[in-house]
């Protein structure tokens, strides 16, 4: 099992997207809930300032600890990106599903090897919240368009119903981002269904 060590703090009220209006509607749907799932559409302007938002709200703000599945971008560079935004990535195990690699685990990064790979990206994201020693803990899955790039679409949809309902079961406050033009509509429409929340984030405020 992997170990985060850090003392944390239970804290309430989470705030989300600074830089947008759209943090209202947050608030107001999940505020005081102890476990969620949000859906967060972006456009690529905006993809990296608001997945480093969320990140900031759950370790700078909160001081809660949890788990970063990155399928665009290496582990190493999405690390320096939060490290540059002064995120403490002691607090977060990453599951790397975008570098290829026969590595299966460096530091707190578990390498999946494939988006394709659903089955060891599944387990993976299972040991790593299992491995979070808080009540209180998150997961962000970044991203879902990019499942669709490697597999297929019912594939694609079978997964997220499996995700949805894990992160029900993990009890995380767990945000699903995506490019809103490159998902499938009939699917964004689905998994708004199965969210708590759905946040559309476009031009800044």
């Amino acid at each position: 099992m992997l170990e985060v060590k850090e003392s944390f703090k239970n804290v309430k009220n989470y705030k989300i997207f600074e830089h947008s209006q759209k943090s209202k509607i947050f608030d107001k749907e999940v505020k005081g809930l102890k476990d969620y799932l949000v859906l967060v559409t972006v456009d690529a302007k905006n993809y990296q300032k608001t997945a480093v938002d969320i990140v900031k709200s759950f370790v700078n703000e909160c001081r809660t600890p949890g788990v970063y599945v990155t399928l665009n971008k290496p582990y190493d560079i999405m690390q320096r990106i939060l490290e540059n935004n002064s995120i403490d990535t002691r607090l977060i195990i990453f599951i790397d599903a975008a570098s290829r690699t026969d590595t299966k685990k460096v530091g707190n990064c578990l390498y999946v090897g494939s988006a394709e790979k659903l089955s060891d990206m599944s387990v993976a994201m299972d040991q790593a919240v299992k491995a979070l020693p808080t009540t209180e803990k998150f997961l962000i899955f970044d991203s879902l368009n990019t499942l669709a790039i490697f597999n297929k679409p019912a594939t694609v949809a079978r997964f997220v119903h499996f995700l949805t309902a894990k992160m029900r079961e993990w009890k995380v406050k767990g945000v699903i981002i995506t490019l809103e033009k490159e998902t499938d509509p009939a699917l964004l429409d689905e998994l708004t269904q199965f969210s708590d929340a759905r946040i559309d984030i476009g031009g800044e405020s």
